[in-house]
């Protein structure tokens, strides 16, 4: 039988490996928007987005995984994952409407799963808690 103790760090474990692979993810991808790749540039233009989109979303990413490494500000670090949410969500669905192959669809699902299991997973410490 399972104890609460072994559950809380098993959930503990999941969550830190998922989100320093999301984070690692984010990072990298804001850098890359950030520098303007020109390959991060040609897929931007390929899906109809202005390159100043770019800047945006470059830094916006690495505040979000900021606040989502960060203890505490928990109403931030709500904001921050449902802000990675709409980006990548975003991402899949303008690559799946232009067309895009699987190849150049899979690293915004990657990134998508890891946010949402990232979400899922976070302990107790780093949620809202809601009292009625």
């Amino acid at each position: 039988m399972e104890t609460q103790n072994t559950s809380e760090k098993r959930t503990k474990i999941i969550y830190w490996i998922f989100t320093l692979w999301m984070a690692l993810g984010m990072v990298s991808t804001a850098i890359v928007q950030l520098m303007k790749n020109k390959d991060e540039l040609a897929n931007f233009t390929n899906l109809g987005y202005p390159s100043y989109l770019m800047t945006i979303l470059g830094i916006c990413k690495l505040l979000g995984v900021i606040i989502i490494l960060i203890p505490g500000r928990l109403l931030l670090k709500e904001w921050a994952y449902a802000g990675f949410f709409f980006v990548m969500s975003g991402a899949v669905v303008s690559h799946l409407i232009i067309g895009d192959p699987a190849g150049r669809t899979l690293p915004a699902v990657l990134l998508l799963a890891l946010v949402l299991i990232s979400w899922y997973f976070r302990p107790s410490n780093r949620k809202i808690s809601v009292t009625p």
